[in-house]
């Protein structure tokens, strides 16, 4: 997630050198919760909607001789998602130490997309007089046909900070943040594990894991309006997702273990603030190349048997590349009582399009988002915040179909020159659209 909490996602999740609010600051710089020397709770909670699109194309003559080309797109089904995010600071204006604690939801995906039931052939395998070839999605296609069938899949990830800044000297201070995490994924099918050759991919029951890590930031202020912070949070050491696993006829099928972390992210922010406005620009990059999950690419090789030296059909990893995010947020404070924020975000796309196919079940690609928010404070302890937020992926991931199996599609194939198992004249896409709207109260306990 690109911003935390209402304040800070209406700034374009700009805080590492400018903490307008508690949430925003033990987010991304532990150390500028130095800023604050009042004891303050924050509350938010949001509706999170995503709109993401899959379409495919398999070329003429792919499903047998004169066969038209195939391509169509499905919609997502999933609906809103809840965002909670809770944050209290305890500061005081004598004291050089300031604690926090957070609890926020930091990461997440999931789509639903249906199978498709405009097919080729009916239940008993004879062709479809009402097929319609320009609105059927290969892709969805039931697994006996060389599609996933329905793909679902819902993942989240809880964070928990306890947080020490020092103000070391007059203008700088110095922060640490322990994490906690709680990580839950459910997926299917699931292609973390090898298929059955007759009863295709089972699918996975919610998994869930734990795991730690940290973060170190450092906060410049000048005194006179000119703010500057950095702040390393590393990867988050998650144990590995154990899932339950069962085909789609209903019997058992072998449980499985994959391991996904989260990404380190190193921050970069500098901020500016009269008694009109407050300027915040941030800079950050996520290390997706050294995370477990995410580094590796492709499929698994079996290491034995009759196809050692074959992909297997699991999932080894997505193969991100890393990625760059860009937030900025200005704050105008001219009306009594009503601050206005207004952010923008970039976020390069992580995902190289010759495995756009590997992320089908994961297709979160927001490149600009956009946000306006504002608080009303009705007093000097309490405020009510809100945010509006709308990201598009500006465009579309795409990629070729994949398939690891050596006699698909007409013949075996030499796995040391196509080791992905790309299927020739095929594509593959996704993009998406994002909507969040958030509510949050945060109240200044009397000091």
């Amino acid at each position: 997630m690109a911003g935390i909490g209402s304040v800070n996602s209406s700034m374009g999740g700009a805080a590492t050198g400018q903490p307008i609010d508690i949430s925003g600051a033990l987010q991304w710089n532990p150390a500028s919760i130095s800023s604050f020397d009042s004891k303050i709770l924050n509350v938010d909670i949001g509706m999170f909607y995503a709109s993401p699109v899959l379409s495919s194309t398999l070329p003429a003559g792919m499903l047998g001789p004169g066969t038209p080309e195939v391509t169509g797109v499905t919609t997502d089904d999933k609906g809103a998602s809840p965002m909670p995010a809770l944050a209290m600071v305890w500061g005081k204006p004598d004291s050089k130490i300031t604690y926090g604690f957070s609890a926020f939801g930091v990461s997440g995906f999931g789509v639903d997309f249906a199978a498709e039931t405009n097919l080729p052939v009916d239940g008993s395998g004879n062709p479809n007089p009402n097929w319609d070839p320009t609105q059927s999605n290969p892709i969805t296609y039931p697994q006996t046909m060389n599609g996933f069938g329905h793909i679902k899949s819902n993942y989240m990830l809880m964070q928990i900070g306890f947080t020490v800044a020092y103000q070391f000297a007059d203008k700088f201070s110095i922060g640490i943040t322990p994490n906690f995490n709680y990580a839950s994924l459910e997926i299917a099918p699931n292609p973390t594990t090898a298929p059955s050759q007759t009863k295709g991919y089972p699918e996975a029951d919610a998994a869930s894991t734990t795991g730690i890590g940290g973060q170190i930031g450092v906060f410049y202020d000048s005194g006179k309006g000119i703010k500057l912070g950095v702040s390393y949070k590393t990867k988050q050491t998650l144990g590995d997702l154990k899932f339950k696993n069962t085909y789609l006829d209903g019997s058992t099928a072998p449980d499985n273990q994959f391991d996904m972390d989260f990404p380190a992210i190193l921050s970069f922010g500098a901020g500016y603030s009269n008694e009109t406005i407050d300027l915040a620009l941030d800079y950050r990059m996520v290390d997706y190349e050294h995370t477990d999950g995410f580094a590796k690419e492709g499929w698994e090789i079996a290491q034995e048997g009759v196809f050692t030296g074959y992909p297997t059909g699991a999932v080894q990893g997505f193969g991100w590349k890393n990625m760059t995010i860009i937030s900025a947020g200005l704050q105008y404070k001219g009306i009594d009582k009503l601050p206005l924020r207004v952010g923008y975000t970039y976020s390069s796309n992580p995902i190289d399009e010759d495995l756009a196919f590997f992320s089908v079940s994961a297709p979160a690609v927001i490149k600009n988002a956009f946000q306006f928010g504002l608080t009303y404070k009705f007093n000097d302890y309490f405020n009510l915040n809100a945010v509006y937020h709308h990201g598009t992926s500006s465009g579309k991931t795409e990629g070729t179909l994949k398939n690891p199996i050596p006699t698909a599609f007409g013949g075996p194939w030499d796995a040391s020159n196509n080791p992905l198992g790309t299927i020739p004249g095929t594509e593959v896409g996704y993009e998406m659209s994002t909507d969040l709207i958030m509510l949050g109260v945060s109240y200044t306990f009397h000091k």
